[in-house]
């Protein structure tokens, strides 16, 4: 299955939806901190939830229940860039355990993972949109009730292509 993102809008086997994209646009050209999302086709690594929040799930990727002190890496300076860490850490890194929802499900895009480059742009993920849709940092967002449904068919193999 692959998911389309073009034109503020998700396309998947279970038709559309609104999505967010980067609030300063596409670019194939990511760097680290130009709030913009990178513009190519992924597949997906892995997927985090809160399960305090929406119970036991299963899914067709690798999965991890969010703990408090989780966190992913945002500086390129660090050996652990575009990773999961620990809290307390001792470089930049944006916490997943968070008050809002937008991260109460989140899937890795495999984005500047394999090799990862400093500096090329960090946690990269599809997860829950603000309600209005505001531009975000460089991930992907989508309504909480149409993630919930994509999480039910997204694995291994699904393919995310996104167009500028």
């Amino acid at each position: 299955m692959n998911l389309l993102v073009q034109n503020n809008y998700l396309h998947s086997d279970l038709g559309q939806c609104s999505c967010a994209i980067g609030r300063d646009g596409l670019t194939k050209n990511k760097i680290e901190g130009d709030h913009k999302t990178p513009i190519g086709e992924f597949k997906f690594k892995k997927v985090f939830y809160r399960a305090d929040k929406l119970g036991e799930m299963v899914f067709n990727l690798p999965s991890q229940v969010i703990d408090k002190d989780y966190g992913w890496c945002d500086d390129p300076e660090h050996k652990q860039y575009n990773q999961l860490i620990t809290f307390p850490f001792s470089a930049s890194a944006e916490k997943l355990y968070r008050e809002d929802n937008l991260y109460d499900l989140l899937f890795v895009i495999n984005y500047n993972t394999d090799p990862v480059v400093p500096g090329n742009g960090s946690a990269i993920f599809l997860h829950i949109s603000k309600p209005n849709f505001d531009g975000t940092e460089g991930c992907i967002a989508i309504e909480k009730k149409n993630i919930i449904e994509l999480s039910k068919i997204i694995d291994l193999e699904t393919k995310l292509i996104i167009k500028s």
